[in-house]
């Protein structure tokens, strides 16, 4: 890592989504924390996933006891989060639906100075899906701004369990179930975003 990428200013996203006909969405969460307390997140998501021998903390596996406690744990710490929510999103339209949502989260986050947004790695080929849609979404921003996506895999970078915690309070928030959502309401900024799904 050269010394120009450790002052990169960097969002870890993550993803949670409804297919429906009806009433589908698509939320990408990005978690956004000073450089100085990576290393702190990182300890205290660890911390979350407890003595679980599981690879990483994911909130579709956690109980409502756990996903409060989580929530609560991330509204403690000092970050903000945008949160891209797009719709519709009907049955098997979710990569379109997250194609949108990431372009329209790549020039949100660089107007918070944003340069990188890492998210969690899926296939080679869903990878490089993020790659293109986020080199289409350059062309929107300023002449000479950066911004690139990398991938990591979700048990090597504990801070994506952030957005992940983001993304599943929001979608828990959507689905009726508010309380999640108010728990972190000052650090979330949400970005409606129209599928054409």
């Amino acid at each position: 890592m050269s010394s120009n990428d450790r002052l990169v200013i960097r969002a870890f996203g993550d993803e949670s989504f409804k297919e429906s006909d009806v009433d589908g969405f698509y939320v990408l969460a990005a978690a956004v924390f000073d450089r100085a307390v990576h290393d702190e997140v990182r300890l205290v998501m660890s911390e979350l996933r407890g003595k679980r021998r599981i690879p990483k903390l994911h909130w579709n596996e956690m109980d409502p006891a756990e996903q409060e406690a989580a929530v609560k744990t991330l509204a403690g710490l000092d970050g903000f989060h945008l949160v891209a929510i797009g719709s519709p999103v009907p049955r098997r339209r979710q990569e379109r639906a997250r194609a949108r949502c990431l372009r329209r989260l790549v020039l949100e986050l660089s107007a918070f100075d944003v340069e990188m947004l890492v998210l969690e790695s899926r296939t080679a080929t869903l990878n490089a899906r993020d790659v293109e849609t986020v080199k289409g979404a350059r062309f929107d921003l300023p002449k000479g701004t950066a911004f690139r996506v990398a991938h990591e895999p979700g048990k090597d970078e504990p801070l994506l369990w952030a957005a992940d915690i983001v993304a599943g309070a929001i979608k828990a928030g959507k689905d009726g179930r508010l309380g999640y959502r108010r728990l972190i309401e000052d650090l979330v900024c949400e970005i409606a975003v129209e599928t054409d799904c």
